[in-house]
């Protein structure tokens, strides 16, 4: 085995249409069907309430991110146990967060 890298320039955004105004970047799959990724949102962008079936780790990057009724910016961490109900999350400004999912995704609530 060898260590992988992915410069910035080799990390590419594709926007998520199921969240208008967001756009993720897959870093790596640390498990199967987990995620490591970083995650854009602009400003108003919302991710209705959800949970999800594994623990999910968050870092913001840059901005301000309103999960639940918690103000989160640059510097936040914060983890969420698996079968948490979490969010909504909303972009009180354009935001980068960086993610580690331990499984599959989940369903989200209706929006």
């Amino acid at each position: 085995m060898t260590q992988k890298f992915k410069d910035a320039n080799e990390q590419h955004f594709q926007d998520l249409s199921v969240f208008p105004g967001s756009s993720w970047s897959v870093l790596a799959e640390p498990v199967p069907q987990g995620s490591m990724h970083r995650l854009k949102m602009k400003k108003g962008t919302r991710i209705p309430a959800h949970t999800h079936p594994a623990d999910e780790y968050v870092y913001v990057l840059s901005g301000k991110l309103i999960t639940g009724s918690r103000e989160c910016e640059r510097g936040c961490f914060w983890v969420t146990p698996a079968g948490t109900k979490q969010g909504p999350h909303v972009a009180a400004t354009d935001v980068e967060i960086i993610t580690v999912r331990l499984g599959p995704m989940g369903d989200f609530d209706a929006q």
